[in-house]
């Protein structure tokens, strides 16, 4: 039943993203790979895609991040997968003038030199 659940959350986050109705807001930037965004009273912890923090980096990605990403900000999700219950996605921010951070903001973090992408992806 608890797939079934996920199956459903993601296939909303598809329906919403492709649809443009409504664009999810940041809430939190919780870490270096990890936000909290809100869609009106619904909240989705999501990680971002294809992006590996180095061993003692997750402090300057997250203040990244946060500068990056103050909060409210409208971000559009492209969901990659899930990971135990949290949505992997490719994040970007909407009305961006930076083209780092507005094509993806793993990418953004990659260019910084905070993160390297993951052979994976």
């Amino acid at each position: 039943m608890r797939r079934w659940w996920l199956a459903a959350l993601f296939a909303l986050v598809l329906l919403f993203g492709a649809a443009g109705a409504e664009a999810a807001e940041v809430l939190q930037v919780r870490s270096g790979t990890l936000l909290q965004v809100g869609d009106h009273n619904r909240t989705y912890t999501v990680e971002l895609a294809c992006v590996a923090i180095p061993e003692g980096g997750n402090p300057a990605a997250t203040e990244w991040l946060r500068a990056a990403l103050p909060r409210r900000t409208k971000v559009n999700l492209r969901p990659v997968g899930n990971d135990g219950g949290t949505l992997v996605a490719r994040v970007q921010r909407l009305g961006s003038a930076d083209a780092a951070i507005g094509s993806d903001l793993g990418s953004g973090l990659i260019a910084a030199g905070l993160a390297s992408p993951k052979p994976s992806c």
